[in-house]
């Protein structure tokens, strides 16, 4: 039986796309899925499935379950807590470092961006902002913060469903991953 965390995107922002946590873990059930667990309103479950599924074909299902029982689509970037766990080994910012007012977070994307779009993301400024791509996963450093960035705006630019979540997020998950 292998666990799994699905990150949905844009829910709960500014009042659209509104998903009640306590319904989306009933669908997770519905949908034959096992010890689900949510996190915070921003979408992000916790599940086990012994269901032999690709990542994209499970990612399809999950889209298109939340469009019949919602009514509106959203992106799910899907990872093993294997995975997840490596994620976090490999962030290249040791958050033990951070200044104050830094910050960590890690933009999940659903497939490898082709590096002529990683060449589309502008080089940020290294007093502000610091970044390294790796696979499905940008890691990013904010000496400031993340809602100015410009950074941080620029990564649809990797044409490829992506979600971001905090260091403090990343860790709270991997941790919820381990008891499941």
């Amino acid at each position: 039986m292998t666990t799994y965390l699905a990150l949905l995107r844009g829910i709960n922002v500014s009042g659209q796309k509104l998903i009640k946590m306590a319904e989306l873990k009933n669908m997770f059930e519905a949908m034959g899925f096992l010890a689900i667990k949510t996190y915070i309103q921003s979408g992000n479950v916790l599940f086990r499935s012994d269901l032999a599924n690709s990542e994209e074909a499970l990612r399809g299902r999950i889209e298109d379950e939340i469009a019949a029982v919602f009514g509106f689509q959203v992106s799910v970037i899907i990872r093993t807590a294997e995975e997840w766990e490596q994620i976090i080994r490999n962030c290249p910012y040791d958050a033990a470092d951070l200044k104050e007012g830094e910050s960590i977070y890690v933009t999940l994307l659903a497939d490898r961006p082709a590096p002529e779009d990683l060449g589309r993301v502008p080089e940020p400024d290294p007093r502000l902002e610091e970044y390294q791509a790796a696979g499905r996963e940008v890691y990013l450093l904010f000496h400031q913060s993340i809602r100015d960035s410009k950074l941080a705006a620029s990564l649809h630019k990797l044409k490829t469903p992506a979600t971001t979540r905090n260091w403090n997020t990343m860790n709270k998950l991997l941790a919820l991953s381990r008891s499941l």
